[in-house]
């Protein structure tokens, strides 16, 4: 079991989860000065049912899924997820486009009673219509707010999305490749945790330990106690 940490501007608090990796971002600060906690989780094993189930029924945190792996999520709290939700609103009004309504019925609607990380079209419509008549192009404004992704295996579903992750998800993907490639280019594939620790990625925005936790936790990566200290050795396939 590891005991994680969520952090936000002002709020702390803990889950219990059960086989999971779990490293932080913390997104820069938006419009208005919030800053938003992202847990990156890379596991098979997420429990659903404990205490992690309920904050998910009790709406107080949301898990999505990301697209830089088949087993990558991110926990966000609600109340973060909704202010990052009208930061990225806030564009649209200020271009003045029309059909700006489906953004309320989006958060009343489907965010209160949708908890998957995806949905169908059908679904999604239908439950936008207690706002009002659904066109297509509230669901494009959905969209390229960045709040809905098309699935490429089906696109009548959509995976629920955070608004503006782009970087981090590709300072994510670029830091897993580049710190791989490093060890994987020393002799034994391996190295000592502290000198580790204090070497920097170029192709990544995000910390150091922030990519060893993310793929000692998915299994790329393995640590090992030895006489001389903590090394990170490449797991074998």
């Amino acid at each position: 079991m590891h005991i994680i940490f969520f952090l936000s501007h002002v709020l702390l608090s803990f889950l219990i989860l059960y086989k999971v990796s779990v490293v932080l971002v913390l997104f820069p600060p938006t419009c208005d000065s919030q800053q938003v906690a992202i847990h990156i989780v890379a596991t098979q094993y997420v429990n659903r049912t404990g205490f992690m189930g309920s904050l998910k029924k009790e709406k107080v945190l949301r898990v999505f899924k990301l697209s830089t792996g088949q087993d990558d999520h991110a926990i966000m709290f609600m109340e973060d997820y909704l202010k990052q939700m009208a930061s990225s609103v806030k564009r649209f009004e200020k271009e003045k486009q029309h059909d700006l309504e489906v953004f309320e019925w989006f958060k009343t609607y489907v965010m209160e009673s949708k908890l998957d990380v995806c949905i169908a079209h059908q679904e999604l419509c239908s439950l936008l219509s207690h706002g009002g008549e659904v066109t297509d192009r509230h669901v494009t404004l959905l969209i390229s707010a960045g709040l809905l992704t098309r699935q490429l295996i089906d696109p009548n579903m959509y995976w629920f999305a955070i608004p503006n992750i782009g970087s981090i998800l590709k300072g994510l993907s670029q830091g897993r490749k580049e710190l791989l490639s490093l060890l994987n280019r020393r002799k034994y594939k391996e190295m000592p945790l502290a000198p580790l620790e204090k070497k920097r990625l170029r192709l990544s925005p995000l910390d150091m330990r922030f990519h060893l936790r993310d793929l000692i936790g998915s299994g790329h990566l393995k640590s090992l106690q030895t006489p001389a200290g903590i090394i990170v050795r490449v797991a074998k396939d």
